[in-house]
Parts: structure tokens; sequence; C-alpha cells
């Protein structure tokens, strides 16, 4: 069976969440007691928040560079005296992965 491209997206979320809750829960551990503080649980909810932002934006650039490469490819087979303004499209979809890295950043930067 084919999957569709929204459950692909969700797949994707729930494996990057469940991979990142046991290093980063262990990375913000305290010592003493099982429960954290609130210092660490402020860095937990910033590198998942941080994490997120950056891999929403490369599942997101990932997809856009998939259906505006192929349509761009397909059009510069037909045409290839387009290929310039067909390049400049796959670079527009790849700036949200640049995006995503920013606010990665500027959260990683609050902390």
């Amino acid at each position: 069976m084919k999957k569709s491209g929204k459950s692909k997206i969700v797949f994707a979320a729930l494996i990057m969440a469940v991979l990142l809750l046991g290093p980063v829960q262990a990375l913000v551990a305290e010592s003493g007691s099982g429960e954290m503080n609130t210092q660490g649980s402020s860095l937990q909810w910033a590198l998942i928040s941080a994490a997120v932002a950056f891999g929403f934006g490369a599942i997101g650039a990932g997809i856009a560079i998939a259906n505006v490469g192929s349509a761009a490819m397909g059009a510069i087979g037909e045409k290839p005296e387009i290929a310039s303004q067909a390049l400049i499209f796959i670079a527009l979809a790849e700036g949200l992965v640049v995006f995503g890295f920013i606010i990665a950043l500027m959260i990683l930067g609050k902390v």
C-alpha cells in the first residue's frame, strides 16, 4: 500500500520525538531525585523545540524539493533554455531548511 504524504510526515515526527526524548532526558536529568528542576525542564523544552523547528523545516524542504525538482527537471527536458529559472525555484524551496536552522539557533541562543 502507498502511504499519503501527511501520514509520512506524522510518522517521521513521531519517530523524531521518540528518538529525541531519551537522550534529552538523560542530558538534563537531575542527579538526586527522579524529577527535573525548572532549569532542566526549560533546557529540555528548548532542545526539543529547536530539534522540531529544524526537523520540520528539513522535512518540508524535502517535500518541496521533491515536487518542485521533478517538475523543474521535466520542464528543462522539454525546454532547456529555462534551466536557470527552474533552478531558482529549487533554491527557494531549499531556503526552508535555512529558516528552520535559523529558528533553531535562535531558540538555543536563548538558553
